[in-house]
């Protein structure tokens, strides 16, 4: 998404033309009762225990 993107306000800029992405009237934020933000929950974290490591049995060639 650089300057020759189109779909971008930035390729607008840069191409000098106006469209969806970059409007020629100035964007308005709405005034006023905003919400306030909701605090994010204290996650508990639990620490698991490492995988036990299994030893591989070495099997001999058995001579017959």
């Amino acid at each position: 998404m650089g300057k020759g993107d189109r779909k971008t306000a930035k390729g607008k800029r840069y191409n000098s033309s106006y469209g969806n992405a970059r409007s020629s009237k100035a964007v308005t934020k709405a005034a006023g009762n905003a919400a306030a933000p909701v605090a994010k929950k204290a996650t508990k974290t639990v620490a698991k225990a490492p995988a036990a490591k299994k030893v591989a049995v070495k099997k001999t060639a058995s001579k017959e």
